[in-house]
């Protein structure tokens, strides 16, 4: 799937851009697709997991392509964008199950916050959190 640059794209339409690109990248991670994942992640990309931990760009896809980080199902509901000059804030729930380090990490809703920086006239994500979420609530 090829993502077009963001030149002169109306508001609506970046927002819609912004959530193929982060469906994009889902798939690029559930997929292990690593060449996907290099261009969609930022140079300077940094991850807070659910426990606190931070993991650079390096640690996170290198976790994903040597199988550290097996994600299993990653399913995104409606997402928020909120936009701004040359950034985006991404907001979401997702139901997540995960295989880390060798042990299964059950099915279980996170919120997911992503911002995104235009770079060379696309889209990359530079920041991304995800917070587990104790209490089952309506989506």
């Amino acid at each position: 799937m090829t993502i077009p640059t963001v030149d002169a794209l109306s508001p609506a339409s970046e927002a819609n851009l912004l959530r193929e690109t982060e469906h994009a990248r889902l798939c690029a991670l559930i997929n292990a697709d690593m060449v996907r994942a290099q261009q969609l992640h930022a140079p300077d990309f940094q991850l807070i997991t659910p426990i606190g931990a931070t993991l650079s760009k390096e640690e996170y896809l290198g976790a994903i392509a040597s199988g550290q980080i097996k994600y299993l199902t990653w399913e995104p509901a409606d997402i928020a964008v909120r936009l701004y000059d040359g950034v985006a804030v991404l907001r979401y729930r997702a139901q997540l199950e995960v295989v880390f380090g060798g042990h299964k990490v059950a099915l279980n809703d996170y919120w997911h916050t992503d911002t995104y920086e235009r770079h060379d006239g696309r889209w990359m994500v530079v920041w991304s959190q995800a917070t587990a979420i104790n209490q089952p609530e309506s989506r």
